[in-house]
């Protein structure tokens, strides 16, 4: 189990580089080979809520930026929960380019980080509607 230290190191890298636009290097330099993105509810098109491996979790972020124009994106935290683990809260500016709708959401993320100082765990928790 990584230190409280550096739990907080490895939050705070997580959170510079998504606000540097730096979410995709973030995956790969990051996490854990085998790690698991879960989201509140299955995403469009999939079966289940949870999506295992690096490339897996880079197919949403390429549906995600397919699917959505970011006007503003932004992360807050980290924040410590419990030995192992760390949450960031993300606002969003952005229109759905299929309806045009434009929306500001809110997501609080939790990254669970391994022995080896890699994120193993996503878990998203979002307004559902």
């Amino acid at each position: 189990m990584p230190t409280p230290d550096k739990l907080m190191q490895i939050g705070q890298q997580l959170v510079d580089m998504n606000n540097n636009n730096q979410s995709r290097e973030c995956v790969q330099q990051m996490y854990a080979k085998d790690c698991v993105s879960a989201e509140a509810i299955a995403m469009p098109g999939q079966s289940s809520n949870e999506v295992t491996g690096v490339d897996a979790i880079l197919a949403k972020h390429d549906w995600w930026e397919s699917a959505n124009e970011v006007h503003a994106s932004s992360a807050e935290g980290p924040f410590a929960h419990g030995n192992d683990r760390f949450s960031v809260i993300y606002d969003m500016d952005i229109t759905d380019k299929q309806s045009g709708e434009r929306t500001q959401m809110r997501e609080v993320a939790t990254y669970y980080v391994n022995e080896d100082g890699h994120i193993h765990r996503e878990e998203f928790a979002y307004p559902l509607g």
